[in-house]
Parts: structure tokens; sequence; C-alpha cells
């Protein structure tokens, strides 16, 4: 029997409706501002997605373009100046930035209550200690996946193929913190077949078009696909999907998976970022 498809158009729609109910019902104004330094093609496409989902929800969002050589003193007098508004409820940086920018020290020039991405050390280590935070949107589209495939994550085995600060590592204390029993591998990986092949959840965010093949899936298994890869005019993701679908339980396509899906808890953690500045609002 082929794979359950998961929609994450429909997963994303459902998130948005939710946000968009409760900004219209408590009339909030919710503003964020996104950040781009220098020309990326793949942060227009994401710039783009953000603006479309922000407007269907009623936030608003502003984008700040940075030289690729601003210094970090100029990036900090303007995230200074923009946390100082009071319409400002929350601010990201468009990934990638350039090779030559340390991520983590430009991310961490953003307070933590506005640092919608969950890229800051003290959000990240909030969500090492179990506590409630804006956690990464990415790692958090995946567990809402899950979620809403009411897959069952205490004492699942789980293999994660990613160990990057932005997806794996919070990722993995996600599920750690479902109870979950969880590997992380990645790619340079030796032997990563025996890392996935009896896992009952895999999700896969190495950027490697073709990696996860059949025999490295277990039967019934549930498949996550993080990655967007462009092969020629094409659009895939780790997972040989054609195949995989045979054997998965469950499966996200590429497009329509993971990605409608962190676009809307960005969203969500805007919102929350709202809560939290405006406890009596």
């Amino acid at each position: 029997m082929p794979a359950k498809i998961i929609d994450g158009r429909k997963i994303a729609a459902d998130i948005r409706s939710a946000i968009k109910l409760e900004i219209d019902e408590r009339s909030m104004d919710i503003r964020i501002v996104s950040f781009v330094m220098g020309i990326s093609d793949a942060a227009e496409v994401y710039i783009k997605q953000k603006a479309k989902a922000c407007d269907e929800v009623g936030i608003t969002m502003d984008v700040v373009r940075f030289d690729i050589y601003s210094t970090k003193a100029q990036i900090s007098d303007e995230i200074n100046k923009l946390a100082r508004e009071s319409k400002v409820t929350g601010m990201l940086f468009e990934l990638p930035l350039p090779e030559h920018v340390d991520v983590s020290s430009i991310v961490g020039l953003i307070p933590p209550q506005m640092d919608i991405d969950g890229m800051s050390s003290d959000n990240l280590g909030r969500l090492l200690m179990g506590k409630p935070c804006l956690a990464p949107s990415t790692p958090s589209a995946v567990m809402e996946i899950l979620a809403s495939e009411k897959v069952e994550l205490k004492g699942a085995e789980v293999t994660v193929v990613n160990h990057s600060n932005i997806v794996g590592k919070p990722l993995a204390l996600m599920l750690l913190n479902k109870n979950a029993s969880v590997r992380v591998a990645h790619v340079f990986t030796k032997n990563l077949k025996a890392h996935t092949k009896d896992a009952d959840v895999l999700i896969t965010a190495a950027g490697v078009p073709g990696l996860i093949k059949a025999d490295m899936v277990k039967k019934g298994a549930t498949v996550i696909d993080v990655s967007m890869n462009r092969v020629g005019d094409k659009l895939c993701g780790d997972v040989e999907f054609d195949e995989v679908s045979k054997k998965a339980g469950a499966i996200t396509p590429v497009p329509g998976g993971v990605g409608p899906v962190t676009v809307a808890m960005l969203l969500l953690n805007a919102l929350t970022a709202f809560r939290l500045q405006n406890p009596k609002g």
C-alpha cells in the first residue's frame, strides 16, 4: 500500500486561519522586520513567500536591506532603533547570510523576545532546558506535522539526518522533550543506512538529492523531507520519493510538505512574541 502523502499546504492553511482569527478578534497590530544582507536568490524567494503569508493573516512585514559589508555596529544600531519602536513585534535575518558573516553573532543582536526565528542563544538555551521559548521555525514545522499526523513520539526510534544549529540540533531537543529516542546523523556519517533503516520516524535535511533510498527506510515509517534542492528545473528533497513512498507509511512531498508549514510557524512565532510583549493586551 503506498504511503499517505502529507499535505503541508493544508496544515499551513489551518495554522494561518487560526492566527488570522485571533489577530482579527483582538485587533492586534503585529509588525515584523526581515533583514537581508547582500543578494541571494533563495532569500528573495523566501521573502516573497513570507510577505504573502503575512498579508493573508494581517501581519505587516517590512524588509530592511544591509550592504554585504555592513559592520556589526551598523547592524546593531539599526536593530536597537527598531527595538525601541513599540510597533515592531519581531525580527529575523534571511538565510543564507554571506559566508564571511558569523551567523550566531549577528542573530544574537536581536532581542530574544523579538527573535521570531528562534535562533538566539537565549531561545536555544530555553529550548535545551525544555522551557517555553520562541523556537526555530523549521524544527517547529516538523513537530507540527508529526502532531497533525498523530505520530506517537514517546519511545519512538527517530533519526534526524542533519546536525545544524538551524534544524538538526534544535529538532533533536524537541524530539527528546517528547520522550523520543533520537539518533542524529549527517552527510559525514559512515554507513548512514545503519542509522536510518530501523527508524520509526526518519527526518532528513541534508540537502543532498537522492540521499535517502528505499532500502534505507523501515517499512511503514513516517518520512519527513525538510530539504529543498534544485535539480535542473525541478525541486526535490533528499528522499527518492517515488521508491520510498511505496514503502513508507507516510511521507512529505517536496515541494508542498515542510516548507509551507515552516512559514506558518514563523507567523505563529510572531503572534507568540506579541502575546509575550503584551501580556494584558
